[in-house]
């Protein structure tokens, strides 16, 4: 992806395009990847950087829902499974298939338990990831070493999928951008066009970086922007209601030897019946997630002391080893873009997560709700709505089939993974100069040449969008990156042609993120 050609094609002002869409987290990229395959034009924008919100703040999970089963949402279920299992054959180098543990401590929990991962199991039929079975105390303790063994019974092992958000979201904006969409990060959508009729005829765009302005013309405008919404309900009809509730989880990363092992722990019910997951994820133990309704959607959500204390509460009620705040590398907040609940309802398990397509008078298309495993049909559902709103017939949706950028049978070994067939051209910027070879930080295997590809193949262009979403070493050791963010900005600079003083001012912006993902002592 090129930022400075995708700006390019904003020059010409008489151009119109099939779809402009207003977000470019998971959902506005789902829109975008469905309305390429339609073969429809299309331009994206994104005020901040590809899932710098939500997008990439999630629990690394690609699941149907066990606990959506349980509150009996059937239809959401078995979307979640038949999607999860097109984005593991899609997406191979960022998906994979992990094995979860249930700890059984009562014989009724072996009962109602078994009895629900087995109707999960039926549901998820040929695109299953494993069968679900019981297993003893001994093999439970055996393949997780941290878990708690007094009063253990055994445990019961399912199959879900997990993933990279942050570089998910990449590689469909990269897949979309191939396919001919002009896909921009740092680019505010400031006004709405409308013609005299008052339906939306496009947009009002500002390049962040360059201050530029440009007119967009679109046939459909599409509002995919997550918590943020009625943001943009609100600009284009200053009285429309609110629709969404954002609700706050957050997650703690531990180091990995807190559970040991490869799987994953899965704990039902927590004290006030919410769902607590312990995940192995590059190198780490991810703890979380809380859900938490918040009034106002912020960029960048910060931890609750109270949901600190109630995950690390949790989590020292399943493990061997009690973790403490000193114990925690990283915290990071998300907000889930909820639909907002009838008047007095206020638990947010009785607040569905399917999402739902709205069509404003003005024919402003706006995306609410959902999920990151569903992110693809979301985006096919909002297409449906292209003739209706433009009068103009489209080709059927092919997004289901394709294989998403980097796909590779062959997945490389280690944080390699991630990238894909992108891996071997990554490692060939660094034997041509051996500086690139040098670790960005001790700790992490990642080295100076991502930090170049990043930059010319993948549209950072700030200090925080390799250290949180490219490498995502902010999220998994807080510290680590802070220490690493001036050797990145230096290479960075070099790259982007820019001065020591955007050097200082990327640091300082650095730091004031950065430090939010460290834990204070309690």
């Amino acid at each position: 992806m090129d930022r400075n050609e995708n700006l390019e094609q904003l020059k010409n002002s008489e151009k119109i395009w099939d779809i402009a869409v207003i977000g470019g987290g998971s959902s506005g990229l789902g829109v975008a990847l469905d309305a390429v395959s339609r073969g429809l034009s299309v331009a994206l924008f994104e005020k901040a950087d590809f899932a710098k919100g939500t997008s990439s703040r999630s629990t690394k999970l690609l699941h149907g829902g066990v606990r959506y089963l349980a509150q009996g949402d059937v239809i959401l279920v078995l979307e979640a499974l038949r999607e999860r299992g097109r984005l593991l054959k899609n997406a191979p180098h960022l998906t994979r298939n992990q094995a979860f543990i249930i700890p059984v401590y009562t014989l009724w929990d072996r009962v109602q338990f078994s009895a629900g991962l087995k109707m999960y199991d039926y549901m998820a039929a040929n695109l299953s990831l494993g069968p679900s079975r019981y297993i003893s105390k001994e093999e439970t303790i055996q393949r997780m070493p941290g878990i708690q063994a007094k009063g253990l019974f055994g445990g019961i092992v399912y199959h879900d999928g997990q993933f990279d958000d942050a570089r998910l979201a990449l590689s469909i904006a990269q897949t979309a951008d191939h396919a001919g969409a002009c896909i921009l990060n740092y680019t505010k959508v400031t006004a709405l066009k409308k013609s005299e009729a008052g339906k939306i005829s496009g947009l009002e765009v500002e390049d962040l970086l360059s201050k530029k302005r440009y007119g967009i013309q679109a046939r459909m405008v599409v509002n995919a922007t997550g918590v943020f919404a009625d943001k943009i309900l609100q600009m284009d009809n200053p009285d429309a209601p609110k629709t969404i509730q954002p609700s706050q989880g957050i997650h703690l990363v531990l180091d990995r030897d807190f559970l040991g092992g490869d799987d994953a722990l899965m704990i039902p019910k927590t004290r006030d019946g919410r769902v607590l997951f312990a995940v192995p994820w590059h190198g780490k133990l991810v703890v979380g997630t809380t859900d938490t309704l918040r009034e106002k959607a912020k960029l960048e959500p910060e931890a609750l002391q109270k949901e600190i204390d109630f995950v690390l509460e949790t989590a020292s009620g399943y493990l061997k080893r009690k973790p403490t705040r000193s114990d925690v590398k990283a915290v990071f907040a998300g907000l889930r873009p909820l639909a907002r609940p009838k008047e007095g309802s206020t638990k947010t398990k009785e607040i569905s997560r399917s999402h739902k397509v709205i069509v404003s008078e003005s024919g402003l298309v706006s995306l609410t709700g959902g999920k990151w495993t569903t992110f693809r049909k979301m985006g096919e559902d909002t297409l449906e709505y292209f003739p209706q709103v433009t009068g103009i017939k489209m080709a059927r949706s092919t997004s289901k089939d394709i294989l998403l950028h980097g796909f590779t049978k062959a997945i490389p070994d280690g944080h390699w993974g991630t990238y894909g067939s992108d891996a071997a051209l990554i490692k060939d910027l660094a034997k041509k100069d051996p500086a690139l070879a040098e670790k960005i930080h001790p700790a992490f295997p990642n080295i100076m040449a991502e930090v170049v590809w990043a930059v010319r193949n993948e549209m950072a262009v700030k200090v925080e969008d390799i250290l949180s979403r490219r490498i995502r070493m902010l999220i998994l050791d807080a510290q680590a990156a802070l220490d690493s963010a001036k050797k990145v900005a230096s290479l960075m600079a070099s790259e982007l042609e820019k001065d020591s003083v955007w050097i200082e001012k990327e640091l300082a912006d650095f730091q004031l993120t950065g430090k939010k993902y460290l834990i204070r002592p309690g």
